[in-house]
């Protein structure tokens, strides 16, 4: 492989495994690496997969520079060994590319394009013959994973330890770019998750990293008992989904209490509402970092170390972002994103259409290859659907709420092409002015006057996945193009 000159801003490949954070309470920096040889702590030596995860990031500090043609040619070079183990040992994919007459030897671009795109029905319907039937013995054991079903369309996906191993390795990338101090400590709410405090950080960073504690709590803890679990552990990182943060910022501002050694929130799981960023500011004085990822395929694209967009993970992924006629998007243009997983060789998702939309952004500032993605949008059935045929998707964040009605929580339903529902939990009954201004609010999130019908409940619970959406349509809608 030929040399590659790196651009001279980026972080030394050596300094990065040891100086995740400038400002990192560490003595010499050196500590941070585990070592797995009894005596020798400096450098370290870790065990596997410690030195698996340590040698892949090297390789993932010089091709994140790469330009995006070079990436591109790795892609179908790993790509085409994808399609080749498909042909030859999962039926599916026999029939599917033998239809479009697809030589995995010899394809290119244009022809890939000619595969019909993978659904989640597709998923559902076809079972194990979606299964390679000799998958690789190197690639280890198989695991499965089944999606929470937020569409309403669960769907069960087999990887390997192989593809498992690739996530973790984007996870530890994740902590690189935004120089994480790993001696602190790291507090998750989130599903799934029993209550308990660890020793440290858990997989995968602990497999390469000494680093500092971690504390858990499950997501269906009351906020306020969140809030003062949060004050209790004064953490430095906080691990979330983002309407969950969004309600933490706010109460911690309405009681007057400030997490001091809070450094940054990171966010996961659903999409990123316009103000969350500037609410953490305000509350705790902490950096909002994002995430983008689904159960099925992992990480898709990590937010940028300078910059609020995203870079698409693809040493791992070819991610697609696909306009009404099925070419790409340009950069400002939001479309379908469509997914083909590079490692996962026990049941390859070749062109599986995720459900999310994205904004395709233009290459970034910072000198990275890795194309971006502007903006995450979330599924089609997030999108309202005005009655000229115009789509968007609209935000009901309860910080809107403030200054009008006591309200808690806030989810708006279309039923009907000019009609919604609001359902909101509230500390008292509105009165007859606050509801007048609450619809006026909701038209004007909306962008038309809809008929708005008000309806106060108890409680809005959450889905089985935890993953709470203020918005969702009835109706059904093509997918948006962006011209």
């Amino acid at each position: 492989m030929p040399s590659v000159e790196l651009p001279r801003h980026r972080w030394l490949a050596g300094r990065c495994y040891y100086a995740s954070c400038e400002n990192a309470a560490m003595s010499d920096g050196f500590d941070f690496v585990r070592s797995a040889v009894s005596g020798a702590v400096w450098p370290g030596l870790p065990a596997h997969p410690g030195a698996l995860l340590l040698a892949l990031q090297f390789q993932l500090e010089h091709t994140q520079w790469w330009p995006a043609e070079r990436l591109a040619a790795h892609q179908w070079e790993q790509l085409r060994i994808v399609l080749r183990h498909a042909v030859e040992t999962v039926p599916f994919y026999r029939e599917r590319l033998g239809a479009a007459s697809l030589d995995p030897a010899g394809y290119d671009e244009r022809a890939f394009r000619r595969l019909p795109l993978l659904t989640r029905r597709d998923i559902q319907l076809q079972g194990e013959r979606l299964l390679s039937t000799r998958p690789p013995a190197g690639h280890g054991p198989a695991r499965k994973y089944l999606t929470g079903g937020s569409t309403g369309e669960p769907v069960c996906v087999t990887g390997t330890a192989l593809s498992h191993f690739f996530s973790q390795a984007l996870s530890m990338r994740d902590h690189l770019w935004h120089r994480r101090d790993l001696s602190g400590k790291l507090c998750a709410i989130r599903s799934r998750v029993e209550d308990c405090a660890l020793a440290d950080w858990g997989p995968p960073t602990d497999a390469v990293f000494a680093t500092g504690p971690s504390a858990m709590l499950n997501i269906r803890a009351d906020i306020d008992r969140q809030l003062d679990w949060l004050r209790a552990q004064n953490g430095d990182y906080l691990l979330s989904h983002p309407t969950h943060v969004r309600e933490l910022a706010k109460a911690s501002l309405t009681r007057g209490i400030r997490l001091p050694r809070l450094k940054e929130v990171r966010t996961f799981g659903e999409v990123l509402r316009p103000g969350l960023r500037t609410l953490c500011r305000d509350a705790w004085a902490a950096r909002l970092t994002d995430l983008y990822s689904a159960e099925e395929v992992g990480t898709i694209a990590l937010q940028c170390p300078q910059h609020e967009h995203y870079h698409l993970q693809s040493e791992n992924l070819l991610v697609e972002v696909l306009d009404n006629a099925g070419e790409p998007c340009r950069p400002g243009q939001v479309g379908r994103v469509v997914i083909t997983t590079l490692h996962n060789f026990a049941m390859p998702l070749i062109r599986y259409e995720l459900g999310d939309f994205a904004e395709a952004g233009a290459p970034c500032a910072c000198g990275r290859g890795l194309p971006v993605l502007t903006r995450i949008y979330g599924r089609q059935r997030n999108m309202a659907v005005l009655p000229d045929g115009r789509r968007h998707w609209p935000s009901f964040p309860r910080l809107h709420y403030a200054g009008i009605a006591p309200i808690r929580q806030i989810q708006v339903a279309q039923r009907t092409p000019d009609s919604v529902e609001a359902r909101y939990v509230a500390e008292r009954a509105l009165t007859a002015d606050e509801e007048r201004c609450m619809i006026v609010e909701i038209q004007d999130a909306l962008g038309y006057p809809f008929a708005v019908t008000l309806r106060p409940v108890n409680e809005i619970a959450r889905p089985a996945n935890m993953k709470f959406e203020d918005f969702k349509c009835d109706l059904p809608a093509d997918p948006p193009g962006r011209d």
